[in-house]
């Protein structure tokens, strides 16, 4: 019976030309090897698998060949490339620094150093894994290493180049090698095949390309598994069951479904999946890379980074069509979080399929995430492409979204209904979370609101993420300037030219509907909680509040905007809202009650002078 050799012994490669995408650095070795430029130490760098370690047998092998080619290839027939090739070459030697890491193991080697080659010009010593050596090993190899004898050149190869200490590292040239792309992987194989009369479809070639991520070495591994389970025919069947990766037709099937909002059968689909042995986590997985593939297929110029097989790629490209933009990032958010929380969830299997009846309802539009994703400015740019086919610049589109936001807020006239839908949208345009709550942030006190307003209040606005400064403008300037747009254009009334009578009812009626249409709770409360009062003019509009804070805040932010909503609602351009203190703030002899520290120093000040000549001493400043 024939001695069998694995393939990825049988098929390593001898010769710079047989090198698997690695072509910058083989072409860098022979251009060194044919200018005489041979440094004293190198160090080969990369994932497991990609030829590291060829590359330094096949360079240690050329310098020493005695009739090179052109090309700078080892001739193969020499005495020098015999006897690396059988074995017995003593100018060529190699070390397992895993297995020899110890500072003996370095003394040893510093002694071979000394001795000259028998054949070829240099003695080379390739060192593998040489992160492996331990620190005083290392130290033990430092001198050595700087200052070889001229005929001594080393070659380090490891996985892990942070674990190499910095003095090693500026003593070699230092060479990073590529992972080895599913291209090259498969025509290698179907080489290999070939050689070996050997038929296998190029669908069952991409999976093991894919399966052995990068790695050469791993891809004829599992070829020879392959050859050993299917024999010499293989088919793509055969190589996902017998590598247990889930058909891409499943993703595919899952996709129409979710599409179609057909929840049920995606959890039947689900079960048949976990009944084959896979794990729901490796589902969503692979659920999440085919959302990711659809995303980068629906434009053309990225759809070349999906390293597919034709046929397959036009399957993605088809599917692709199908989905919105929107859904795909909110079906991607969905999937690697039902990911993260797979691993802390008491019931795995329920998790992942709450997470799929999530993504039926995404697409089917009944999710609140999907209503402000589609409704929000730039989600609705994102989907409109231009003329040329591109998505609009990010840059141009928050621009258009600003001036569209101070523009949404004029007001128009429209029907009760319509006014609390004005109202919502001016209040949407506030500058931060403090102006939509209605109270400054400096008038907390231990988390919570003076007066009718209660509660925690964050300081960001609710409207989204603040976008990056533009113009040279800080976001608070930008901030400013929205807000003064928004004023301006709520204090419009040119389109107001009704003079309609104002009752106490159609006050009423109105200042409810005001509190219900304002989308911030706080300020919302307060507005229901005190009711309004009609002066004897019959046009001015008294809100009495609990407390000077919320008097000078609403004065200063909300009320151009509330008169506004009353003179619309009511149809009246000469209404006027005016703010007043409630007397219950106010002492018996009709003093202001005092709230805030500098209102209460003030008044200190004034009942005691001398406190007013401490503070000039000792040049203190109220605030």
């Amino acid at each position: 019976m024939e001695e069998f050799i694995v393939s990825a012994r049988k098929y390593r490669p001898s010769s710079f030309s047989t090198l698997i995408g690695q072509d910058n650095i083989a072409a860098t070795l022979k251009n060194s090897i044919l200018n005489g430029q041979l440094a004293h130490a190198y160090l080969f760098c990369g994932p497991r698998g990609v030829g590291k370690t060829s590359s330094a047998r096949i360079f240690a092998k050329t310098i020493n060949c005695l009739h090179p080619t052109e090309n700078m290839e080892p001739c193969g027939e020499c005495e020098s490339c015999i006897s690396f090739q059988e074995g017995r070459s003593f100018s060529i030697h190699e070390l397992d620094a895993a297995s020899n890491n110890s500072v003996d193991d370095i003394r040893n080697l510093i002694e071979q150093v000394r001795i000259k080659p028998q054949i070829g010009k240099y003695s080379v010593f390739i060192i593998d894994e040489v992160h492996m050596l331990s620190a005083s090993a290392f130290n033990a190899f430092l001198k050595t290493l700087e200052e070889p004898p001229s005929h001594a050149i080393f070659i380090l190869a490891t996985t892990e180049k942070h674990k190499i200490l910095p003095t090693i590292l500026s003593r070699c040239q230092v060479y990073d090698f590529n992972r080895i792309t599913v291209p090259d992987i498969v025509r290698n194989l179907s080489d290999i095949a070939e050689k070996e009369n050997i038929k296998i479809e190029n669908d069952a070639l991409h999976i093991i390309a894919s399966k052995a991520d990068g790695a050469m070495r791993d891809a004829l591994t599992l070829f020879d598994q392959m050859v050993a389970f299917c024999g010499r025919d293989i088919k793509y069947a055969d190589v996902i069951k017998n590598l247990n990766i889930l058909d891409y037709e499943y993703y595919f099937r899952f996709i129409d479904f979710i599409l179609e909002s057909k929840h049920v059968e995606c959890l039947l689909l689900l079960d048949e999946i976990i009944e084959k042995g896979f794990s729901p986590l490796i589902f969503m997985s692979g659920l999440s890379s085919h959302i990711r593939d659809l995303i980068v297929s629906k434009n053309q110029e990225s759809a070349r980074l999906l390293e597919v097989p034709e046929g397959l790629l036009q399957g993605y490209v088809q599917q692709a069509e199908k989905c919105s933009i929107p859904f795909l990032y909110n079906a991607l958010s969905i999937t690697t979080s039902a990911e993260a929380g797979y691993r802390q969830s008491s019931n795995k299997r329920l998790h992942m399929e709450f997470a799929l009846i999530k993504l039926c309802m995404t697409a089917s539009g009944d999710t609140a995430a999907m209503s402000a994703t589609s409704n929000h400015p730039q989600a609705r740019a994102a989907t409109q492409a231009q003329p040329d086919g591109k998505y609009p610049n990010p840059q141009s589109r928050n621009i258009h979204d600003s001036s569209d936001r101070a523009a949404n807020t004029a007001p128009t006239k429209e029907t009760d209904a319509g006014g609390a839908g004005q109202c919502k949208s001016a209040q949407a345009g506030d500058g931060t979370r403090a102006a939509a709550e209605g109270i400054p942030t400096g008038a907390r006190t231990n988390g919570t609101e003076p007066g009718n307003v209660s509660g925690p209040q964050p300081a960001f606005p609710k409207t989204g993420p603040a976008k990056m400064p533009q113009h040279g403008l800080s976001l608070k300037e930008l901030s400013k300037l929205a807000e003064k747009k928004i004023l301006a254009t709520s204090q419009d009334t040119s389109d107001i030219t009704g003079n309609d009578p104002v009752t106490v009812e159609n006050l009423e009626r109105a200042w409810m509907e005001m509190s219900a249409a304002e989308r911030a709770p706080r300020l919302s409360s307060t507005l229901a909680r005190n009711k309004p009062e009609l002066a004897e003019d019959g046009t001015t509009v008294i809100f009495r509040v609990s407390n000077s804070v919320q008097k000078s805040w609403i004065e200063d932010n909300c009320l151009a905007r509330l008169q506004n909503f009353l003179q619309r609602n009511l149809n009246n351009v000469s209404i006027k809202l005016k703010i007043e203190l409630k007397e219950s703030e106010r002492f018996d002899d009709g003093a202001r009650r005092l709230y805030m520290p500098n209102e209460k120093a003030k008044f200190m000040i004034e009942q005691n002078p001398e406190l007013n000549e401490l503070r000039k001493d000792l040049d203190l400043e109220i605030k």
